[in-house]
């Protein structure tokens, strides 16, 4: 049961409960929060990137491959 706290078991959101004005990085003055409110417990990592894993070299010869000398002076000849 919820004592009147709002929807998701909080009181109403201001700008001092947010991330960035806890922290002075908003810019912004404002009579209610604004769209890009986070609470100031918020944790605001970067999710972790991929893992970048080489694969195995399959080939054991080139796709394309330039032509050798000789190859060139016969198609010049």
């Amino acid at each position: 049961m919820r004592h009147g706290r709002g929807p998701a078991g909080r009181g109403k959101v201001r700008c001092e409960d947010c991330y960035f004005k806890a922290n002075m990085l908003c810019a912004l003055e404002l009579e209610q929060p604004c769209a890009t409110f986070r609470p100031k417990e918020a944790n605001l990592r970067p999710p972790a990137q991929m893992r970048l894993v080489f694969r195995h070299e399959r080939r054991s010869q080139a796709a394309w491959t330039f032509p050798s000398a000789e190859q060139q002076a016969a198609l010049h000849a």
